[in-house]
């Protein structure tokens, strides 16, 4: 009985330590997939802010300008398949902290080359990093917040955005402040980069205290077998075709409809921000719905109504058609956070996600390869924006068979 009684008294005692230390690891966990976050899209668009200074600056043909703008999709399929073994081995929070090393490494020797070829592999470092911390947050999100996968997913979402419109929008400002500098323009998103190791070094450790996953070990999933991830890597790929043309090629559809250049760049920007406010509210939204296909319904409406906005009436209303499609671009937020609660274990959210987001990126390569190809071959826009409300159907029939309430290990 004395016995028994000192350990009842030893697991009270335990409890306040263990939830002090909660306490304590919760924000640093916050903190550190906010900065994660924060640095997985600017490498991308700080570098279109200055494209052409960097031609200039490096002597780069325009075929090779037109590669750096499809190498992130290459990359984000090619690399972020290893992440689930390295995960295995080191633990996610561990590889995290080195991908942010990396992104830190290519985003220094980028403005530092002298040349072409060395510019485009410190990129290809930098996106290396960037892909295997694409697949491993989500693990993050599944394994410290199993209860809050979708107001998790919804800050790391916003925080992203904002990192991509950060790179846009600050690169510019920076590089005339050092004097017109693209190099220091660029080379300035190495300091946050730095910065987000931090917490991350203090996190890598928590391999020791559960493995790799946090949890104990589980069977492995056949994710290829399943009609769950085929469908949500179908609805990644599909919306991420969508995002893509929208970013690189709405600028120029407003400029054709007799836009001012100024005022296509803003319309593209309001785009770009509508996923802002839409990455915190969807995914926390999503979170608590048993079914999150008339999400994806709904989305796949408002991508509708603005291509066909743009199809029909171009310079009728284009702040209208930019907001529609702003939202419409919403499913990103959406698809990561049908990631987490697809899989019952941290093991299953790694290999979901990998499968999930190398295979979509590999469908979604081709859709703004292909726009250019209509545009050129048509000499106008009906065609390229008829095939991407054609492709509205399957994303939606896919988000909606994705949406269901199953796991992957079913």
């Amino acid at each position: 009985m004395r016995d028994a009684k000192t350990t009842s008294e030893a697991v009270k005692e335990a409890v306040p330590l263990k939830s002090a230390h909660a306490r304590i690891r919760g924000p640093l966990v916050v903190a550190a997939v906010l900065l994660a976050a924060l640095n997985l899209r600017p490498a991308i668009t700080s570098l279109g802010a200055v494209l052409e200074e960097a031609r200039d600056g490096l002597g780069m043909s325009g075929a090779v300008a037109g590669l750096l703008t499809s190498v992130p999709v290459l990359c984000f399929a090619a690399f972020g398949i290893a992440a689930p073994r390295l995960a295995r081995r080191f633990g996610p929070a561990a590889v995290i902290c080195a991908a942010m090393a990396v992104i830190a490494l290519g985003l220094t020797l980028r403005p530092l080359a002298g040349g072409t070829p060395v510019f485009l592999a410190a990129s290809v470092v930098a996106l290396a990093g960037i892909a295997v911390t694409n697949v491993l947050m989500p693990v993050i999100v599944k394994r410290y917040f199993p209860d809050r996968v979708g107001p998790m997913t919804g800050i790391y979402s916003m925080a992203l955005t904002a990192g991509a419109a950060l790179g846009s929008a600050a690169t510019v400002p920076v590089a005339r402040a050092a004097g017109g500098s693209w190099r220091i323009g660029l080379g300035a998103w190495a300091v946050v980069a730095v910065v987000a190791i931090l917490p991350w070094l203090a996190l890598a450790r928590d391999r020791v205290r559960g493995g790799a996953t946090g949890a104990a070990p589980a069977p492995a999933v056949r994710i290829t077998r399943s009609r769950t991830a085929w469908a949500l890597a179908v609805f990644f790929g599909l919306q991420a075709t969508s995002a893509y043309v929208v970013m690189g090629w709405l600028p120029q559809i407003f400029r054709d409809a007799g836009v001012a250049a100024g005022t296509a760049g803003l319309l593209s920007a309001v785009a770009a921000g509508m996923g802002v406010p839409l990455s915190f509210v969807l995914p926390a939204l999503a979170g608590r719905m048993r079914h999150q296909g008339l999400l994806a319904v709904a989305l796949g409406l408002f991508g509708l109504a603005g291509y066909g906005g743009l199809w029909l009436a171009p310079a009728a209303a284009p702040l209208l058609w930019a907001v529609l499609l702003g939202v419409t671009n919403a499913t990103f937020p959406l698809a990561l956070t049908m990631i987490g609660m697809r899989s019952r274990t941290g093991s299953g959210v790694v290999r979901l996600s990998a499968f999930t987001q190398c295979t979509g990126y590999l469908i979604a390569f081709p859709g703004p390869i292909l726009v250019g190809a209509l545009y050129q071959h048509s000499g106008g826009w009906g065609l390229p924006i008829g095939l991407m409300v054609a492709i509205l159907l399957p994303q939606t029939v896919a988000g909606v068979l994705a949406g269901r309430s199953r796991f992957v290990e079913d």
